[in-house]
């Protein structure tokens, strides 16, 4: 029997240095590709370690900014604090200090070190400047702080008034405030149901991008009314409603200096006041009711009554099915009645004067207001003569049946007639406003009084503005 060893050993020694090598090979990669890990780790590392102390540094300027806690707002205490209303700041509050609170509209981000917010109260906006600077205390955190506000989120802003080197475009007032502290009172959602800029185009806009290939957001009138509270914000809705004001406190003081007596008449009553046929019905307490359709009725029980001449601001129900200017379910009527000593051009001539004291006081005290809705709703300013202009029925009538429309005789005017005579006082005469009076009595209600001279006609007139009656029935 053979004493040499087997070949085979000798083999698998082989085979057992190649994997040792390749093991030794694999090992020497893997070691460099784990340092370059671990040298990348600790430079992050270290970058970390340099960054850290710096994002975790105390804001020096943090008393300066941030959201005030609502147990700071519920009446806690009276701070004896000066406010400012942004609508007051102009080039005479240069260099004071002043507090102001309002409504975040623009929120503009210039760098990390400053941006522009445009606070809004009312009808007014004034630009807000944040510049990172430790004389003024504030710090880069104050200016983003400012920027994460979100649109129409309630701010206080404390800082100084400077003029600006050039005109401000965007805002009304002509300044700036130079911010020293800015605190939330109340942040608003993110994203808003309405956008004002949206809100607040005119139609030319509209026009103008849908030309130039664009498309803006038109926010439709159920959008508006389901958002009221925002769309009441609008520069157009809030002079609208100054207007509105205006209107009826020149209302009130015109009459009450003519020795009128305001009254305030039953608005829920058992009948209706002018005929049913556009009466809001309903039950009240069991019994059948209607909203009143109008204060004539009470009006001429206080004549009665002895007062002799009164007059009402208040709310008027009528169901109109049609949906133009000139048929409204519910609005706030001006209403006037007096008692006629001889001639009904008595109450003609307190009304005409009326409308022109109006008229003059919006013109003298109100053309911010009319400016701000004439840049949404473009509309031309009213002509009126000092002396206003009065024809009769007749005469208005000659002069539609020599433009060219015939006029039933003895018939009351459809609404195109009364446009179409409108243009025709106005291209004649230069007026917008006039008196038509002595209305054929068949046209007019069961309690107007007929003419001395004729009874077929009344002692009625009507009120025109532009292509809009205003109907006033003279009884005695």
């Amino acid at each position: 029997m053979s004493s040499e060893p087997a070949p085979a050993p000798a083999s698998a020694s082989t085979e057992e240095l190649e994997a040792d090598l390749s093991a030794a090979t694999i090992s020497k990669k893997q070691l460099k590709k784990d340092a370059r890990k671990a040298e990348k780790a600790g430079k992050a590392s270290q970058r970390q370690q340099q960054q850290q102390p710096q994002a975790e540094e105390a804001d020096p300027f943090a008393a300066n900014y941030g959201d005030v806690p609502v147990e700071e707002i519920q009446s806690k205490a009276i701070s004896g604090r000066s406010w400012t209303d942004i609508g007051d700041l102009d080039e005479a509050a240069a260099g004071r200090s002043v507090l102001i609170r309002g409504s975040a509209q623009t929120l503009r981000p210039v760098s990390k070190k400053m941006a522009f917010v445009v606070l809004r109260q009312s009808m007014s906006t004034v630009q807000c400047v944040l510049v990172a600077s430790a004389d003024a205390g504030v710090s880069t955190q104050m200016v983003r702080f400012a920027t994460s506000l979100s649109k129409e989120s309630i701010v206080d802003v404390e800082g100084v008034v400077t003029l600006p080197k050039e005109p401000l475009k965007a805002t009304t007032q002509q300044v700036e405030i130079q911010v020293r502290k800015v605190y939330c009172i109340n942040r608003a959602i993110p994203t808003l149901p309405i956008n004002l800029e949206d809100a607040a185009r005119s139609e030319a806009e509209f026009e103008k991008a849908e030309q130039n290939g664009e498309k803006l957001v038109r926010v439709l009138q159920d959008t508006r009314l389901n958002y009221r509270a925002i769309d009441l914000r609008t520069p157009a809705n809030q002079a609208i409603f100054r207007i509105q004001c205006h209107v009826e406190n020149k209302f009130r003081e015109f009459l009450f200096l003519e020795n009128f007596i305001g009254i305030h008449s039953p608005k829920l009553i058992g009948g209706s006041s002018e005929g049913g046929a556009s009466v809001f019905k309903l039950e009240y307490n069991g019994q059948p009711a209607c909203l009143a359709q109008s204060p004539q009725l009470y009006k001429q029980m206080s004549i009665c009554g002895g007062f002799g001449r009164v007059f009402e601001v208040g709310p008027v129900f009528r169901a109109e099915k049609s949906n133009t200017h000139r048929h409204l379910c519910e609005f706030i009527g001006l209403d006037a009645e007096m008692e006629i000593k001889e001639h009904y051009f008595e109450v003609c001539d307190i009304i005409d004067g009326l409308f022109v004291a109006i008229f003059k006081h919006l013109n003298e005290n109100c053309q911010k207001e009319l400016e701000t809705i004439n840049r949404q709703y473009p509309f031309e300013p009213l002509k009126y003569l000092e002396k206003t202009l009065k024809l009769t029925y007749e005469e208005g009538i000659k002069m539609l049946k020599e433009a060219g429309t015939e006029i039933e005789p003895m018939g009351d005017l459809n609404t195109e007639a009364e446009k179409k005579l409108g243009r025709l006082v106005k291209e004649k005469y230069g007026t917008e406003f006039f008196i038509l009076y002595r209305y054929p009595l068949a046209v007019r209600p069961f309690y107007t009084m007929p003419c001395y001279d004729d009874p077929a006609y009344s002692n009625s007139f009507d009120v025109f503005i532009r292509d809009t009656t205003y109907e006033v029935f003279s009884c005695s």
